[in-house]
């Protein structure tokens, strides 16, 4: 025992030694933060941003770190007040009594157990002088850079930018910041800034370079995106090619590059970098209605088919599983062609196979059609397509009757929401037109229909929203008999009217129900918040059908009303729950209840 007495003894004085040499770890760091007669927001801008302040939060537990953190908070406390309009202020961040700006981290203590920080902002400065040149004809500079306003670098920043996004809007792509003075007057509380440009020559789109790993045929892709070789540069011209090629839903990176240096003869080229989606995907929906049964969907797309960035859309439903009705479906194909147009066009074909069973009526559908659509914004988009429609339908008219139609489909949606699954604010258009003409003795018409959404939020956030929808409905030309009922209007359902029954609504004929020529909907909606995640709802619908193409003081109608909750799902909207009951007409009794994802307009 005694010999081992030393070389204990030593060991521990090693240990202790090395101990003294490093800086210990932080146990808990005591903080004060005073800035005297500095506004609220300000003093919680420069809590919220100092490392010092948030060291705990940043895992900041030795003393060497917090020294370092100090140091840099020097720089980030007096640009926060620089960017405030102060820009004669004193700052103080002591650590234990010394300022941190007086010690060496190579002698940094075994322990730091208080920060005091202390602003003095100074006065506020004002722009005394406030110029950008030279800029371009139509360049408007922000407000907030010019004489007698508060003077920040925010401004500054911003008039610069106008400036040069100015002159790139002209074509000169190359525009840059030459130089900055910006002097403060400390004895005038003023700030003069000074901002000089270089504006550049003016260019035109060279060629565009397609990189990157992609499938899609080159050709295609120079089809699509429409680049504007030989035009004057425009920023909004290259970002319209971006938003074409993203349109067709074929790439999931679309990176397009000017180069650093333009051409010889005065054109720029571009780099255009792509990655491509997933070529398939496979998507389910649900929804429940009391007496309805349950509606499954399912879509099966295929992306860049026979790769010119061709979309192929499967979509299969059954519907009324379970329900008071015969089991129906459809079977439905589209495939979009949008390389065979210009870049803001393209083809489509489409088909379908239907089979509806309901109270009123049993009709199988087939048709083909072959058509366009224009894009004239991402919010807006118009389609045109011609083809064929069979129909075999039993109803209140008769059994067995055949229809056979050459279709002219025409469309246009105008989509303004400040969100597709649950809006705040906003409106939304669906306007449908469709010439038939009669085949094989069938008669002539026309068939439109309209869809109007609107939506206003009452504060701040959406959290009470008001919700509205009309629905109109016309078939104008043959009588109620001489058409396929699939073509008429009925009401009733989660659709139109919640609280009645499924397509409940129609023209008494023959002891049995019918279509009508002419439909109108009037749905509203109070959404209220209760927490970030659930939502309250009440609503009132109105339904009328009538046996004219226009709506009569005779018309049938009916209304529903009842309330619903919404829980948050994120990005696939809210799941739904509504539970209604009928007010006015005679087709339905009792509660009924609907479950959904999405809000029901």
């Amino acid at each position: 025992m005694p010999g081992r007495r030393p070389r204990a003894f030593v060991k521990n004085c090693l240990l202790g030694m090395a101990a003294a040499a490093l800086p210990s770890s932080l146990a808990a760091l005591e903080m004060t933060l005073t800035a005297p007669g500095a506004p609220k927001a300000l003093i919680e801008r420069i809590e919220e941003t100092s490392s010092v302040a948030t060291a705990e939060n940043r895992g900041l537990d030795t003393p060497l770190e917090i020294l370092s953190a100090a140091l840099s908070d020097y720089r980030t406390i007096v640009q926060i007040l620089y960017d405030e309009g102060y820009f004669s202020p004193v700052v103080s961040i002591k650590l234990d009594g010394q300022e941190a700006a007086d010690m060496s981290s190579l002698t940094v203590p075994n322990a730091i157990n208080r920060a005091v920080i202390t602003v003095n902002t100074g006065p506020t400065f004002t722009f005394g002088t406030a110029v950008v040149e030279p800029v371009a004809p139509g360049t408007v500079l922000p407000e907030e850079f010019a004489p007698g306003k508060l003077a920040t670098t925010g401004a500054i920043q911003q008039a610069a930018s106008a400036g040069v996004q100015g002159w790139r809007e002209t074509g000169h792509a190359k525009a840059a910041v030459e130089g900055q003075k910006v002097i403060a007057r400390h004895a005038q509380d003023r700030l003069d800034a000074e901002i000089d440009l270089a504006p550049g020559p003016q260019l035109t789109f060279g060629k565009m370079i397609i990189k990157g790993d992609t499938d899609v045929r080159y050709r295609s892709i120079e089809k699509i995106a429409g680049f504007p070789s030989g035009e004057v540069y425009s920023p909004e011209k290259i970002q319209k090619v971006g938003t074409r090629l993203r349109r067709t839903g074929t790439f999931s990176v679309v990176s397009i590059k000017e180069h650093e240096t333009p051409n010889p003869d005065g054109t720029l080229d571009f780099d255009a970098t792509f990655e491509d989606m997933p070529k398939r995907r496979l998507t389910f929906g649900v929804e429940l209605a009391s007496n309805a049964g349950l509606d499954v969907t399912a879509t099966w797309t295929h992306r860049n088919v026979f790769r010119r960035a061709e979309r192929l859309r499967f979509e299969a439903a059954l519907r009324n599983i379970g329900g008071s009705e015969d089991l129906d479906g459809r079977i439905g194909l589209r495939l979009d062609q949008p390389d065979r147009l210009g870049p803001d066009d393209n083809t489509f074909w489409s088909a379908l196979l239907e089979r509806r069973n309901t109270e009123n009526y049993n009709v199988s559908v087939a048709s083909l059609a072959y058509g366009a659509r224009r894009t004239f914004s991402d919010r807006l988009y118009a389609e045109a397509s011609a083809g064929f429609q069979w129909s075999d339908a039993d109803d209140a008219y008769g059994s067995g009757r055949k229809f056979r139609y050459f279709i002219i489909p025409l469309r246009s949606e105008w989509d303004e929401r400040d969100s597709k699954v649950s809006a705040t604010r906003g409106f939304y258009l669906d306007s449908q037109a469709m010439p038939f003409v009669g085949l094989s003795g069938t008669h002539n018409g026309i068939r439109l229909f309209f869809d109007g959404r609107g939506y206003t939020s009452l504060n701040t956030g959406g959290r009470l929203v008001l919700a509205g929808r009309v629905q109109l409905g016309s078939v104008i030309g043959p009588s109620p008999s001489g058409v396929t009922p699939d073509f008429l209007f009925f009401s009733g359902g989660a659709g139109t009217v919640r609280g009645q029954p499924f397509e409940s609504l129609g023209i008494p004929v023959n002891g049995g129900v019918a279509g009508g020529k002419s439909f109108l909907g009037l749905s509203g909606e109070v959404r209220g918040k209760i927490t970030d995640t659930i939502s309250l709802v009440g609503f009132y619908d109105f339904g009328t059908v009538d046996t004219s193409s226009f709506i009569g003081s005779d018309a049938e109608y009916h209304s529903g009303a009842g309330l619903g909750v919404r829980y948050d799902l994120g990005g696939f909207g809210p799941l739904r729950l509504d539970l209604a009951l009928p007010v006015q007409g005679e087709t339905g009794s009792g509660l009924q209840f609907y479950i959904g994802i999405g809000q029901a307009f």
